[in-house]
Protein backbone atom coordinates (compact mmCIF):
# COMPACT_ATOMS: atom_id res chain seq x y z
CA UNK A 1 0.00 0.00 0.00
CA UNK A 2 2.88 2.58 1.09
CA UNK A 3 4.27 1.85 -2.88
CA UNK A 4 0.42 2.82 -4.04
CA UNK A 5 0.80 6.01 -1.72
CA UNK A 6 3.72 7.37 -3.27
CA UNK A 7 3.14 6.58 -6.66
CA UNK A 8 -0.54 8.37 -6.52
CA UNK A 9 1.14 11.22 -4.86
CA UNK A 10 3.96 11.36 -7.17
CA UNK A 11 1.39 11.74 -10.07
CA UNK A 12 -0.93 13.68 -8.79
CA UNK A 13 2.21 16.42 -8.14
CA UNK A 14 3.46 16.04 -11.64
CA UNK A 15 0.67 18.39 -12.50
CA UNK A 16 -1.71 18.34 -15.62
CA UNK A 17 0.70 17.00 -18.10
CA UNK A 18 1.13 14.17 -16.16
CA UNK A 19 -2.56 13.20 -17.99
CA UNK A 20 -1.56 13.22 -21.37
CA UNK A 21 1.87 11.05 -21.03
CA UNK A 22 -0.67 8.46 -19.32
CA UNK A 23 -2.79 8.44 -21.86
CA UNK A 24 0.47 8.27 -24.75
CA UNK A 25 1.63 5.29 -21.40
CA UNK A 26 -1.36 3.09 -22.25
CA UNK A 27 -1.79 3.61 -25.78
CA UNK A 28 2.31 2.30 -26.63
CA UNK A 29 1.84 -0.11 -24.21
CA UNK A 30 -1.73 -1.51 -26.11
CA UNK A 31 0.41 -1.36 -29.26
CA UNK A 32 3.33 -3.17 -28.07
CA UNK A 33 1.70 -5.97 -26.93
CA UNK A 34 -0.59 -6.50 -29.97
CA UNK A 35 2.76 -6.25 -31.97
CA UNK A 36 4.76 -8.16 -30.22
CA UNK A 37 2.00 -11.06 -30.51
CA UNK A 38 1.71 -10.59 -34.28
CA UNK A 39 4.86 -11.06 -35.12
CA UNK A 40 5.50 -13.97 -32.98
CA UNK A 41 2.34 -15.57 -34.44
CA UNK A 42 3.50 -14.70 -37.68
CA UNK A 43 7.04 -15.94 -37.43
CA UNK A 44 5.49 -19.27 -36.12
CA UNK A 45 3.26 -19.87 -38.52
CA UNK A 46 5.77 -18.65 -41.47
CA UNK A 47 8.08 -21.64 -40.00
CA UNK A 48 5.30 -24.26 -39.99
CA UNK A 49 3.92 -23.27 -43.72
CA UNK A 50 7.89 -23.54 -44.06
CA UNK A 51 8.22 -26.83 -42.88
CA UNK A 52 5.28 -27.95 -44.91
CA UNK A 53 6.32 -26.47 -48.30
CA UNK A 54 10.07 -27.36 -48.39
CA UNK A 55 9.89 -30.51 -48.89
CA UNK A 56 7.37 -30.48 -51.87
CA UNK A 57 9.37 -27.78 -53.58
CA UNK A 58 12.86 -30.08 -53.36
CA UNK A 59 10.79 -32.78 -54.85
CA UNK A 60 9.49 -30.62 -57.85
CA UNK A 61 5.80 -31.35 -56.88
CA UNK A 62 5.08 -27.52 -57.49
CA UNK A 63 1.43 -28.03 -57.68
CA UNK A 64 0.73 -29.11 -54.56
CA UNK A 65 3.46 -26.50 -53.36
CA UNK A 66 1.00 -23.72 -54.90
CA UNK A 67 -1.83 -25.57 -52.98
CA UNK A 68 -0.44 -24.65 -49.71
CA UNK A 69 1.20 -21.68 -50.22
CA UNK A 70 -2.56 -19.93 -51.88
CA UNK A 71 -4.33 -21.30 -48.83
CA UNK A 72 -2.12 -19.34 -46.22
CA UNK A 73 -2.26 -16.12 -45.60
CA UNK A 74 1.49 -15.96 -43.87
CA UNK A 75 3.97 -13.73 -45.19
CA UNK A 76 5.68 -16.92 -46.74
CA UNK A 77 2.75 -18.18 -48.78
CA UNK A 78 1.51 -14.71 -49.84
CA UNK A 79 5.50 -14.30 -51.51
CA UNK A 80 5.40 -18.22 -52.91
CA UNK A 81 2.21 -17.56 -53.73
CA UNK A 82 2.87 -15.03 -56.17
CA UNK A 83 5.86 -16.93 -57.35
CA UNK A 84 4.51 -20.31 -58.25
CA UNK A 85 1.96 -18.40 -60.17
CA UNK A 86 4.62 -16.54 -62.18
CA UNK A 87 6.56 -19.50 -63.16
CA UNK A 88 3.41 -21.89 -63.78
CA UNK A 89 3.20 -19.46 -66.70
CA UNK A 90 7.05 -20.54 -67.82
CA UNK A 91 8.25 -17.09 -66.88
CA UNK A 92 11.90 -16.50 -66.88
CA UNK A 93 13.59 -16.53 -63.39
CA UNK A 94 13.74 -13.17 -63.56
CA UNK A 95 9.89 -12.52 -63.34
CA UNK A 96 9.04 -15.04 -60.63
CA UNK A 97 12.07 -12.82 -58.92
CA UNK A 98 10.33 -9.94 -59.34
CA UNK A 99 6.95 -11.25 -58.83
CA UNK A 100 7.91 -12.40 -55.20
CA UNK A 101 9.67 -8.86 -54.68
CA UNK A 102 6.36 -6.87 -55.60
CA UNK A 103 4.69 -9.40 -53.19
CA UNK A 104 7.20 -8.70 -50.14
CA UNK A 105 6.80 -5.03 -50.60
CA UNK A 106 3.36 -5.09 -49.87
CA UNK A 107 3.65 -6.95 -46.78
CA UNK A 108 6.17 -5.59 -45.33
CA UNK A 109 4.25 -2.68 -44.66
CA UNK A 110 1.89 -4.79 -42.71
CA UNK A 111 4.79 -6.32 -40.52
CA UNK A 112 6.17 -2.53 -40.00
CA UNK A 113 2.58 -1.37 -39.26
CA UNK A 114 1.75 0.78 -35.78
CA UNK A 115 5.46 0.34 -34.61
CA UNK A 116 6.58 3.56 -35.28
CA UNK A 117 4.01 5.26 -33.12
CA UNK A 118 6.01 3.57 -30.36
CA UNK A 119 9.33 5.74 -31.39
CA UNK A 120 6.57 8.90 -32.16
CA UNK A 121 5.47 8.38 -28.62
CA UNK A 122 8.87 8.39 -26.74
CA UNK A 123 9.77 11.54 -28.54
CA UNK A 124 6.18 13.32 -27.24
CA UNK A 125 6.08 11.61 -23.73
CA UNK A 126 9.60 13.74 -23.27
CA UNK A 127 8.47 16.58 -24.65
CA UNK A 128 5.50 16.88 -22.73
CA UNK A 129 7.40 16.27 -19.71
CA UNK A 130 9.84 18.55 -20.05
CA UNK A 131 6.41 21.15 -20.43
CA UNK A 132 5.32 20.13 -17.80
CA UNK A 133 8.26 20.91 -15.50
CA UNK A 134 8.82 24.27 -17.17
CA UNK A 135 5.17 25.66 -16.76
CA UNK A 136 5.66 24.01 -13.00
CA UNK A 137 9.11 26.27 -12.56
CA UNK A 138 7.08 29.03 -13.71
CA UNK A 139 4.11 28.80 -11.25
CA UNK A 140 6.63 28.04 -8.58
CA UNK A 141 8.48 31.05 -8.96
CA UNK A 142 5.55 33.18 -9.32
CA UNK A 143 4.19 32.15 -6.29
CA UNK A 144 7.56 32.83 -4.56
CA UNK A 145 7.59 36.28 -5.65
CA UNK A 146 5.80 37.49 -2.94
CA UNK A 147 6.63 35.90 0.05
CA UNK A 148 8.68 36.07 3.06
CA UNK A 149 12.40 35.74 1.98
CA UNK A 150 13.26 33.80 4.72
CA UNK A 151 10.11 31.32 3.22
CA UNK A 152 11.52 31.62 -0.70
CA UNK A 153 14.02 29.05 -0.46
CA UNK A 154 12.34 26.46 1.33
CA UNK A 155 9.08 27.20 -1.13
CA UNK A 156 10.73 27.04 -4.31
CA UNK A 157 12.68 23.68 -3.57
CA UNK A 158 9.19 21.89 -2.77
CA UNK A 159 8.23 23.72 -6.42
CA UNK A 160 11.36 22.42 -8.12
CA UNK A 161 10.69 18.77 -7.15
CA UNK A 162 7.19 18.95 -7.86
CA UNK A 163 7.77 20.17 -11.58
CA UNK A 164 10.44 17.35 -11.86
CA UNK A 165 8.07 14.89 -11.38
CA UNK A 166 6.63 15.56 -15.00
CA UNK A 167 9.71 15.51 -16.79
CA UNK A 168 10.53 12.00 -14.53
CA UNK A 169 7.32 10.36 -15.81
CA UNK A 170 8.13 11.37 -19.49
CA UNK A 171 11.03 9.69 -19.11
CA UNK A 172 9.46 6.65 -17.80
CA UNK A 173 7.57 6.61 -20.60
CA UNK A 174 9.78 7.19 -23.27
CA UNK A 175 12.95 5.30 -22.19
CA UNK A 176 10.67 1.43 -22.41
CA UNK A 177 8.75 2.76 -25.68
CA UNK A 178 12.38 3.41 -27.95
CA UNK A 179 13.61 -0.22 -26.23
CA UNK A 180 10.38 -1.81 -27.45
CA UNK A 181 10.93 0.18 -30.78
CA UNK A 182 13.92 -1.42 -31.32
CA UNK A 183 12.36 -5.01 -30.25
CA UNK A 184 9.80 -4.75 -32.68
CA UNK A 185 12.12 -3.28 -35.35
CA UNK A 186 14.34 -6.03 -34.86
CA UNK A 187 12.01 -8.61 -34.84
CA UNK A 188 10.09 -7.22 -38.15
CA UNK A 189 13.39 -7.48 -39.96
CA UNK A 190 14.30 -10.85 -38.69
CA UNK A 191 10.62 -11.86 -40.27
CA UNK A 192 11.37 -10.04 -43.60
CA UNK A 193 14.80 -11.49 -43.92
CA UNK A 194 13.61 -14.54 -43.79
CA UNK A 195 10.72 -14.78 -45.93
CA UNK A 196 13.50 -14.03 -48.10
CA UNK A 197 15.43 -16.62 -47.48
CA UNK A 198 12.55 -18.69 -48.26
CA UNK A 199 12.17 -16.39 -51.76
CA UNK A 200 16.01 -17.35 -52.81
CA UNK A 201 15.83 -20.89 -51.83
CA UNK A 202 12.42 -21.33 -53.48
CA UNK A 203 14.06 -19.34 -56.58
CA UNK A 204 17.50 -21.25 -56.64
CA UNK A 205 15.05 -24.77 -57.17
CA UNK A 206 13.45 -23.14 -60.20
CA UNK A 207 17.11 -22.80 -61.82
CA UNK A 208 17.52 -26.31 -63.27
CA UNK A 209 14.64 -25.95 -64.83
CA UNK A 210 15.07 -21.60 -66.32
Amino acid sequence: MALIDTIIRFFQNGGAFMYPILILLVLGLAIAIERILYLQRSGFENRKLWARLMPLVNAGRYDEAEKVASASTTAIGRVLGYGFARARGRASREDVELAMEESLMEITPLLERRTHYLATFANVATLLGLLGTIIGLIHGFAAVSNINPAEKADQLSASVSVAMNCTAFGLLTAIPFMLLHALLQSMTDELVDSVEMASVKFLNSLAPQA
